[in-house]
């Protein structure tokens, strides 16, 4: 009796911290985005004629390039979301055609991926009949109008680049594209992706999803008591408020659900909140994709395909320490982060729970980054490993084949290159700025791309044959 007591009395307590870490780093993203607008006002208005200086002298040839578009993941946002503050600390402005698109926060792997097609494509996000009815929510959600890249085809095709759970997104999008599940777009198909990196990609689920509250006999439903619950209340509350100036500065994407006190009123807010209505009775929502069992069923329909390259960068913040996997130092964590990097590098499935998959091991699933585990982050391994090839360093690359993942471990935590990008420095610049060359210079299908410095006719240099 006395040590179920303790138990619970440490569970209380781990779940406080926990909550009050989140709600202060989740304060001062808020209070840093509105810091950022005050200043730019001020800005605008002291120094505006500044603005005209220089306008319409520095042009590129940028409408030969296909797009590089940038998918936040978890909790993340895109242009135009927390005011002038960028999910990619900046990244976007190291290339001239980048596009940084603002996806459902919290919702499904499945409805950003929809959103995300429309997005680029132009019209009226279309989630479904089928998927729409078993959900339920609306079938239609925002109008995108032409889109941001209308002529997007086999012929114009596009690279991604996926932070967290936004590589999953463009994987179950490329995917769509392939199965021609766009109603009015039967033209679609995988090619329409030339490209897809992922930066800390959530490809196989993590174990961090159960220590936030997911079942971990179903990988499905939460717990009754944990921070997810905590989180659960708060959105619905969020989206039920419905304060505009709010939402557009920042929103979760539940709009097709219709929870706003407008359309369901009091009693609306009551089924929501008992669980009887909502994404959050549905399943419809990001949390089940990121189990290990959700992450399994997604997986099985998704394809690694032959014409299209693929780059990961997997992250850790553990190391090995006299047989045990521990935190491989304090300061280079995020304090947001430590506590996850130690309770995931000591995480053990139950043992009166069958495990997420045949063959499972605690200890392979140990190494992490405070949000996924190094292990899910390689590349898509469950319910069946795709090809994959391990590079140390560049000189271990030759020419690039596609249809392989090529990978690299790199010893940073899970938002170490989003949000605050002197966080990491140098480090922050080589990640990107290869990623970015490496799109530009090495990655094509018909003929390099010309780039504004670089003629048709310029040979490639050795360093151009591939770098990763």
């Amino acid at each position: 009796m006395i040590k179920l007591w303790l138990m619970t009395c440490f569970q209380l307590a781990e779940l406080f911290v926990s909550s009050m870490v989140h709600l202060l780093y989740g304060f001062y993203i808020f209070s840093s985005a509105v810091a950022g607008d005050i200043s730019l006002t001020l800005n605008d208005y002291l120094f505006k004629f500044n603005d005209v200086v220089g306008a319409g002298q520095i042009q590129s040839n940028v409408e030969g390039l296909p797009p590089i578009v940038l998918v936040h993941g978890i909790f993340g946002f895109g242009k135009g979301r927390l005011g002038g503050l960028s999910y990619f600390g900046g990244a976007e402005k190291k290339d001239e055609r980048v596009l940084v698109p603002d996806l459902g926060s919290l919702t499904s792997i499945y409805d950003r991926a929809r959103e995300l097609f429309y997005y680029l494509k132009g019209g009226r996000v279309d989630f479904g009949e089928e998927h729409s009815e078993a959900c339920g929510h609306s079938r239609f959600g925002r109008e995108y109008g032409e889109g941001q890249y209308s002529e997007w085809d086999e012929d114009h095709p596009i690279h991604f680049v996926g932070h967290s759970a936004g590589a999953q997104v463009v994987r179950v999008l490329q995917q769509m594209l392939a199965d021609k599940a766009f109603e009015g777009f039967e033209e679609t198909n995988e090619n329409w992706v030339l490209s897809v990196t992922s930066l800390s990609g959530a490809f196989n689920g993590t174990t961090r999803t159960y220590l936030d509250g997911m079942r971990t006999d179903d990988g499905m439903s939460m717990k009754p008591i944990c921070l997810l619950q905590l989180c659960r209340i708060g959105v619905i509350m969020y989206d039920w408020m419905d304060i505009s100036w709010l939402k557009t500065y920042y929103n979760f994407g539940f709009d097709h659900f219709n929870i706003s006190w407008k359309k369901t009123g009091v009693r609306g807010l009551i089924d929501c909140l008992m669980g009887n209505a909502g994404p959050f009775a549905s399943g419809d929502w990001i949390l089940p994709d990121l189990t290990i069992q959700g992450s399994t069923i997604l997986n099985t329909n998704l394809q690694t395909f032959p014409s299209t390259y693929y780059f990961s960068y997997a992250t850790k913040r553990t190391r090995r320490m006299m047989g045990m996997t521990i935190p491989s130092g304090v300061l280079g964590i995020h304090p947001m982060l430590f506590l996850r990097v130690f309770q995931m590098s000591q995480w053990r499935f139950p043992q009166d729970v069958s495990p997420p998959y045949k063959g499972y091991r605690d200890e392979e699933w140990q190494e992490n980054d405070g949000a996924l585990n190094t292990i899910s982050m390689t590349h898509p391994r469950l319910p069946v490993e795709h090809p994959s090839q391990f590079i140390r360093s560049d000189s271990e690359c030759q020419s690039l084949q596609p249809g392989i993942w090529y990978y690299k471990i790199v010893e940073a935590d899970h938002i170490m290159f989003i949000v605050n990008r002197e966080r990491a420095g140098v480090q922050f610049d080589l990640i990107y700025d290869s990623i970015f060359q490496r799109c530009r210079k090495h990655v094509f299908r018909k003929i390099p791309q010309t780039l504004p410095n670089l003629s048709p006719r310029s040979p490639l240099s050795k360093d151009q044959i591939c770098t990763f």
